[in-house]
């Protein structure tokens, strides 16, 4: 099967399983214990730390182990319960695992709002400051969106707010291992990672600190992360995430230039297609991801069709996979719900070639002359 649904997650990196080995099977320790066994595995534990936050650059107290960019975001919006200030804002096209989070917010006094995007998904700093309120103490903004594949000017908006009293929070998710992320450069107070979008394991993923803004544990039992994580950790999926992002960091760019010439070959091969548009074609996006709308089909028949050609494509964030609304994301970019349920998101990986992207937008054209 073609596999071109890296967004949703990644195959695991052969080297990747093989640094994990060893901690399923002989270096079972707990990293928490003082023998030999638990030294062994907490060096290791820490080291995957390092590579982490070489990834990103920052120093490894910064990092905050997780399962995964859900908890890490649950546990960023957890600063919003710490501020005295209750207005708190979010881009209108975030993961759910802040729409969401961010809505509970209602139920401990706060008011929220979202920031709108334009037709490109973009947020811009003036639509920032004209929603900013003396009251608001927080605010989320991801990196790059994980259907259209928009990428973000978090820098310029955390900029814009600098010094106004707000924690700024950045989901990296879908960037980490695409584009240079630097920590610092952005200007935020946590940023969102996780390992399965790099080709590390599932159940893993972490929250980068800047060591000031206070956060509240989710859960309680032990000092593991700064008291901030507790309980027992996951040490091979951590080990695994270590040196995914070690070799993200050593094959950023050869990984970048290959995916983008596989996206380019792709969207110049269907650009002939009638009513098919590539969603924010003209503005930055990650190297890997493009968004196909094609007025007058159904984007989930076409991606069953797909399906049973032996490709695999999605419809939009695999986390709402299950709704039959239209994107939240083509919604806010104010996309007619029609064309919006007629997406597909294609989603490439290292491990693609030009044969494969030759071979889907062969079998695009056909099923679209075919269904019209």
């Amino acid at each position: 099967m073609i596999y071109f649904d890296h967004n949703a997650t990644t195959p695991l990196d052969p080297e990747v399983l093989d640094a994990m080995m060893p901690f399923l099977t002989s270096l079972y320790g707990n990293p928490s214990s003082l023998h030999r066994h638990g030294r062994v595995v907490n060096t290791a534990l820490e080291q995957a730390r390092f590579q982490l936050a070489s990834l990103v650059n920052v120093s490894p107290e910064q990092v905050v182990f997780t399962s995964g960019g859900t908890e890490a975001n649950n546990l960023a919006i957890s600063a919003a319960l710490k501020a005295d200030k209750r207005h708190v804002l979010f881009g209108a096209t975030e993961h759910p695992s802040v729409t969401e989070t961010v809505g509970d917010l209602s139920d401990h006094g706060f008011t929220t709002e979202a920031l709108a995007v334009d037709n490109n998904g973009l947020i811009s700093v003036d639509s920032l400051l004209n929603k900013l309120q003396p009251t608001s103490g927080f605010i989320s903004v991801m990196l790059a969106n994980n259907e259209s594949g928009v990428i973000q000017d978090v820098a310029a908006l955390s900029a814009a707010v600098k010094n106004k009293g707000l924690v700024f929070h950045t989901d990296a998710v879908q960037a980490a291992g695409k584009v240079t992320v630097d920590f610092n450069q952005l200007g935020v107070n946590l940023m969102s990672l996780s390992s399965h979008k790099i080709y590390g394991p599932k159940g893993v993923g972490a929250l980068i600190h800047d060591k000031a803004t206070p956060l509240s544990a989710m859960q309680r039992g032990g000092g593991q992360e700064a008291g901030l994580r507790p309980g027992t950790e996951n040490v091979a999926a951590i080990i695994g995430f270590g040196k995914a992002a070690e070799l993200a960091k050593l094959r950023l760019n050869e990984r970048a230039q290959h995916l983008a010439a596989l996206q380019s070959s792709l969207e110049q091969g269907l650009q002939d297609v009638a009513g098919l548009t590539v969603v924010a074609a003209e503005v930055d996006r990650l190297p890997n991801t493009s968004q196909i709308l094609l007025d007058g089909i159904d984007g989930e028949m076409l991606l069953m069709q797909l399906d049973q050609q032996s490709i695999a494509v999605s419809s939009g964030s695999a986390c709402s996979s299950n709704s039959k609304q239209p994107s939240a994301v083509l919604t806010a970019m104010a996309y007619p719900d029609k064309l919006a349920m007629s997406a597909i998101r294609v989603s490439l990986g290292q491990q693609n070639t030009l044969t494969e992207v030759n071979d889907f937008v062969a079998k695009v054209k056909l099923i679209a002359a075919q269904r019209r």
